[in-house]
């Protein structure tokens, strides 16, 4: 009696250059690799077999590995370019599917690239990049104690309110900027060198989201904090203040170890995970003491911009404000998926080591 030939469950995802097959069978006894086996699969020991029309030409060598649960194959693309879809034919073979464990969209495999070029990039010997860059020591100086100086002075700050806040309760809530003021001021005018490390090639990451994180907290800080008394003793500046303290308190010491090549990693942890739920906080409590200082603006009209008498006398800077209200909302979109990329590039980097 002829066995019967079945189709086994096939589960599929690509990269630019490459196509991933799973094919779902057990103990498979597989020679040099056809479409035919013989193996466990979901109807027992049977003969399975399967055929694919590729969408376009891939390249004949074909490596596949056996596990007691699995066959995994990697075949190559003719041409490294992303395809819509796996067959040639439209409609999906009902034995096929996405493998998950694998899957990425297109945009998630660019960065994939992206991850894999600067990884061969950091294997450049210590030793061939100081002949390349003879100030790199110097750089790295300057780097990690710039990286000190502001943990040291956000420490101090969050310190010092979380004393108070246990000394003094909800009281320290009204007096929060006439204690932390001046570090802050210290440490948010420090923060400038943030915007100009980038453009001197000190450091890779990008200008605008450091310069859009910066020029916000400035404002919130000088602008509508330092030149409002009426704001000061309000308990908006203690959750401003504390919400700022908490993320850098690991991000610069994060810094700081890697300009010495040395990595902790549950503060790579804590730098790459902390500020998701921070960040946003933060962007909201800065949001609530813009609202609050609108009134403030418009009853005193500090900063206000003189108009042609056609146009009335003066805009209030409320009225910036409130335009600045929405751009901090678009800011916030921005500089968290400038983070959230990094830290996906971050991990995904650290599994490929570990693999």
């Amino acid at each position: 009696m002829k066995t019967k030939i079945l189709t086994p469950h096939v589960y599929w995802a690509q990269r630019h250059g490459e196509i991933y097959l799973r094919v779902e069978l057990s103990d498979a006894k597989v020679g040099q690799w056809t479409t035919s086996t013989l193996g466990h699969g979901a109807k027992g020991e049977h003969e399975y077999e399967f055929s694919l029309e590729f969408l376009e030409p891939v390249r004949p060598e074909i490596n596949h590995k056996s596990t007691q649960r699995q066959v995994d194959i990697k075949i190559k693309k003719q041409e490294e370019r992303w395809w819509d879809r796996l067959t040639l034919q439209e409609k999906k073979p009902v034995f096929l599917a996405p493998d998950f464990d694998r899957w990425l969209d297109e945009s998630d495999a660019e960065m994939e690239l992206q991850a894999k070029e600067e990884e061969k990039i950091n294997k450049i010997s210590v030793e061939s990049r100081v002949r390349k860059d003879p100030y790199l020591g110097l750089k790295r100086g300057y780097l990690f104690m710039y990286n000190l100086v502001q943990f040291l002075g956000f420490s101090w700050i969050f310190v010092n309110m979380t004393v108070r806040l246990f000394i003094l309760g909800q009281d320290s809530f009204y007096d929060t900027f006439h204690s932390t003021a001046d570090m802050m001021y210290f440490c948010q005018m420090m923060a400038v060198l943030e915007v100009v490390n980038p453009l001197l090639g000190l450091v890779k990451t990008g200008f605008f989201p450091a310069m859009i994180q910066v020029a916000g907290r400035n404002t919130i800080l000088f602008v509508i904090f330092g030149s409002l008394e009426e704001m000061q003793n309000r308990p908006v500046v203690f959750f401003v203040f504390y919400l700022w303290s908490t993320i850098e308190i690991f991000r610069y010491p994060f810094y700081m170890l890697a300009c010495i090549g040395t990595e902790w990693k549950l503060l790579t942890w804590l730098r790459y995970s902390i500020w998701i739920p921070l960040y946003p906080l933060g962007v909201i409590a800065e949001a609530v003491a813009v609202i609050q200082s609108l009134p403030i603006f418009d009853e005193t009209r500090l900063f206000s911009l003189p108009l042609p008498a056609v146009m009335g006398q003066s805009l209030s800077f409320s009225c910036i404000l409130q335009l600045y209200l929405a751009l901090m909302f678009l800011g916030l979109f921005i500089n968290f998926r400038h983070l959230y990329k990094q830290r996906r590039r971050r991990y995904r980097s650290r599994k490929r080591k570990v693999h």
